[in-house]
C-alpha cells in the first residue's frame, strides 16, 4: 500500500519524499503540477483531483500548508479519505494552542478536525526549521542599512532532514494520536541566530534586538513556541549554515 504526501515540493514534503522511497515505500507526491512517474495531480484549494489521490493508500502524510486556507485544505482532504484505516499523520507546530498568531490559530483547527475524524492519526509538532530562520535573515540584506533586526526572544530551529526522519518513523510503526513534539538541539537567542548567519554569509552587519507589541510577540517572548525537553540530536543551525555557504 503506498503513502500520499501533500504538499511535497515543498522543504520538508521533498525530503520526506526521498526518505521514504529510499525505505521502500511508493510514494505518491501530490501536486497541482504532477510530473510523470512522480506525483498525482490534485488541488488542495479546490478539492479536485483529490478522492483519486488518497484512493488505495494506507497512509495520507499532510504536508500542505499555506498562510490561507489551511482548515478548508484539511476539511477536503478528510472527506476524500473517508471513513477507514487509512493513517493520517499531519506536521503541526510547537505552541499552535498557546500562540495567538492567526496562521498557528488555523493550525490549531486543523489538529481538532483531524483528533475527531474518526481516522487513525499521528500528530507532530515541531519548531521552527533552520530554512525559515535563514530567510528570515536572508530577506534583511534589502535594508538600505548595515543592520539585521531580531527580536528579543529564544528559538529552537530544526533541519528539516531531523523532522522527516522522524515522520517516517511514525509512518512505519503506525497511529500514534498526538506524540511528544520535536525541537532542534540549541535554544539559543535570536541575536545568537542573526550573528551566525553574518559570520558564515561573510555579511558585516550590526546584529540589533528588538522588543514588539503585543500577545503573539509576548508568547514568543515566554518561550511558548520552545520544547527544550524534546530537543533532537541532529544538525544546529551553525552546522546547516556551514552547508548553504
Amino acid at each position: 500500500m503506498g503513502v500520499l504526501v501533500t504538499g511535497a515540493t515543498g522543504n520538508l514534503g521533498r525530503v520526506v519524499c526521498e526518505k521514504l522511497r529510499e525505505s521502500g515505500h511508493d510514494v505518491r507526491a501530490l501536486s497541482r503540477r504532477p510530473q510523470p512517474g512522480q506525483s498525482v495531480r490534485g488541488d488542495l484549494r479546490t478539492g479536485e483531483g483529490i478522492p483519486a489521490a488518497v484512493a488505495g493508500v494506507s497512509t495520507v502524510v499532510h504536508l500542505a500548508t499555506a498562510p490561507r486556507g489551511d482548515v478548508e485544505a484539511t476539511s477536503r482532504l478528510i472527506a476524500a479519505i473517508g471513513p477507514g484505516d487509512t493513517h493520517l499523520v499531519y506536521t503541526s507546530i510547537v505552541g499552535v494552542d498557546r500562540i495567538p498568531l492567526a496562521y498557528y490559530t488555523a493550525k490549531a483547527e486543523c489538529e481538532r478536525l483531524i483528533e475527531t475524524s474518526g481516522l487513525p492519526f499521528t500528530i507532530q509538532r515541531a519548531t521552527q526549521f533552520h530554512t525559515l530562520m535563514l530567510r528570515w535573515f536572508h530577506v534583511q540584506r534589502r535594508i538600505p542599512m548595515p543592520l539585521v533586526f531580531a527580536p528579543r526572544c529564544d528559538f529552537q530551529p530544526i533541519d528539516v532532514h531531523d523532522v522527516a526522519d522522524r515522520l517516517v518513523e511514525h509512518i512505519d510503526a503506525g497511529p500514534r494520536e498526538r506524540v511528544p513534539d520535536i525541537g532542534g538541539p540549541e535554544v539559543r537567542s535570536a541575536r545568537s541566530l542573526a550573528q551566525s548567519y553574518l559570520d558564515m554569509s561573510g555579511r558585516h552587519r550590526r546584529v540589533v534586538g528588538v522588543s514588539l507589541p503585543g500577545r503573539v510577540y509576548s508568547a514568543f517572548h515566554a518561550g511558548d513556541h520552545l520544547t527544550p525537553d524534546h530537543a533532537s540530536r541532529g544538525r544546529t543551525f551553525d552546522e546547516f549554515l556551514a552547508e548553504r555557504f
